[in-house]
């Protein structure tokens, strides 16, 4: 095949792009800053509410919301992203394919480590060796499956070997995956082991923001990094950042009211949106969600294995009265397909949302081979876990068992602190998760990690082999229509088998306090204002 390649001036070329996503005609634009001239560094601290402490300062491994946005501002991606998921300039200015085998990345020659060392290719290369090699926990190492190594061929350029002809790997690393000092990670012997906790003499950063205070359950304190060429003016506007840590969302609001924090990070639950809106010295800004909600049945249970069982639990929940009653009609269906209408080249009308129908549940639990007890219950009982800390999810889990009683079938309800979902759900110990992605926007790769046998999010646990073949050959195809062919299939043997149950996406609300403002918005709950750019561009609104 020819050279691919995108620049920092036609990123979203379409000749350039392997994978176009087009944007949905109601999504919002990112807001561009008020500014007129280059602002000046100040000394203003921007608080941030968070509901979660981070369990992970190695951005390698770190799976909580809070890791991310923390160690975000520490450790640069080589790609960012769009409203409309097509990949955008970060740390790398030009990235693509030599030949089918062979991607590449050119980056910035002008980022430093907070403690002197320049940021080069070598860095880049050895984040991505180690992660290959160490296998942490994680979305990075997920996406690595056709990677086999990566070589500094000069100080700003990176060239990987696949094994194997992949379309998207160039893309999806360069956007999930961190790079890491590698004079303060190859010493400390496995990367996937590696604690990065500070207790070896603090933390390095070439982003923003370093991280130098730790209190745990309270707060964690950034000190602006002075050099930052990402940022309009070369240096962030905020001279700290501090994530505070509150119970719920319901304090972080109150804390936002009050003028105790300047941001909420996490989005507000649909009921509270219109409230906000109206709220004086508040600002409520529309994020574009390229996620989605859903619901896995866990195949380990020999009763979820069964086909008939997992179509039970489908037709048993009400999704139009989840969308309309938790959602505030703030999210639509995608027809019960991963394949979501945002992903609009992806999408098929044709793939039709499960039917709410108890009466079909029951009819499915008898195929199966079960008979109601006299209390009209079926001999069954299946646990379902979520977070305490996601609001809406707590609120249609309950109408989920609701739904799922009138059909027979007992759902006992697990809610739980955020971190101990997280270490439930990457022990399998659930029978049905319930929870969402922040960001699915590459439909080959998120197939890849949630429905082959060794993906990183394949939370049904499922292994087939039909499935399995489509990926594989979408994968290899560098024809977008051809691609397009094969995931609609797939898409349609995961909406048939009940592999992956997709409720609804929607677009997200953040609030934050109107004494700032120079926030710059990217799509997801884990970017949204949050982002590094953002914040360092954020500054007090003048008097």
């Amino acid at each position: 095949m020819g050279v691919k390649r995108h620049s920092r001036y036609a990123v979203l070329g379409a000749a350039a792009a392997l994978v176009a996503l087009a944007l949905s005609a109601c999504a919002p634009q990112a807001p561009e800053a008020a500014s007129t001239g280059s602002p000046e560094a100040g000394q203003d601290t921007l608080t941030i509410a968070t509901t979660t402490d981070v369990v992970n300062y190695n951005p390698l491994i770190g799976n909580s919301r809070s890791d991310y946005w923390i160690t975000n501002l520490m450790y640069p991606h080589l790609l960012s992203i769009g409203d409309d998921g097509s990949k955008e300039a970060q740390l790398a200015v030009e990235w693509g394919y030599v030949d089918d085998t062979t991607g590449f990345y050119e980056i910035r020659d002008d980022l430093t480590w907070s403690d002197g060392e320049p940021l080069t290719a070598e860095d880049v290369a050895f984040t991505m060796n180690a992660v290959k090699r160490d296998a942490p926990a994680g979305t990075f190492y997920g996406q690595l499956g056709n990677f086999e190594s990566a070589e500094a061929v000069s100080d700003t350029r990176v060239e990987i070997t696949l094994t194997q002809p992949d379309s998207s790997i160039v893309e999806e690393i360069g956007f999930w995956g961190n790079v890491v000092p590698q004079h303060v990670f190859e010493p400390a012997g496995s990367v996937a082991e590696f604690a990065n906790d500070g207790s070896d003499g603090g933390w390095v950063s070439a982003g923003p923001f370093l991280l130098t205070d730790v209190q745990v359950g309270q707060s964690y304190t950034m000190e602006r990094v002075e050099d930052y060429p990402l940022v309009e003016g070369g240096t962030p506007i905020p001279a700290k950042i501090v994530y505070r840590v509150f119970p719920d969302v319901n304090t972080e609001i109150l804390a936002l009211q009050s003028g105790e924090v300047d941001v909420i990070a996490n989005s507000l639950p649909p009921s509270q949106v219109q409230q906000l809106q109206n709220a004086e010295g508040i600002e409520v800004m529309e994020v574009t969600g390229l996620g989605y909600a859903h619901m896995t049945y866990n195949m380990q249970n020999p009763d979820l294995a069964k086909t008939e069982v997992r179509q039970a639990l489908a037709h048993a929940a009400d999704y139009e009265a989840i969308r309309d009653v938790v959602l505030q009609g703030q999210a639509v269906s995608t027809g019960s397909s991963p394949l979501m209408p945002v992903l609009s080249k992806y999408y098929d009308a044709s793939v039709s949302e499960y039917e709410y129908d108890p009466e079909l549940s029951r009819e499915l639990m008898r195929e199966a081979g079960y008979t109601e007890g006299a209390d009209g219950m079926f001999p069954v009982s299946f646990r379902l876990i979520y977070s305490l800390q996601d609001p809406v999810t707590s609120q249609w889990a309950q109408l989920v068992k609701d739904g799922a009683a009138e059909a027979g079938i007992p759902i006992e309800l697990q809610g739980m602190e955020r971190n101990t979902y997280l270490a439930r759900t990457n022990e399998g110990d659930y029978d049905i998760y319930a929870g969402n992605f922040a960001i699915m926007d590459d439909p080959v790769t998120n197939f890849t990690l949630s429905y082959l046998p060794d993906g990183a999010i394949n939370y049904t646990f499922v292994d087939d082999p039909e499935l399995n073949a489509l990926i594989a050959e979408a994968s290899a195809t560098f024809d977008e229509d051809a691609k397009i062919e094969l995931m609609r299939e797939a898409a349609k043997i995961v909406h048939d088998e009940v592999y992956d149950n997709v409720m609804y996406t929607q677009n997200l609300y953040v609030a934050y306090s109107s004494d700032w403002e120079g926030f710059i918005s990217k799509p997801s709950e884990l970017l949204s204002i949050v982002n590094p750019v953002s914040l360092a561009s954020a500054r007090k609104v003048s008097e």
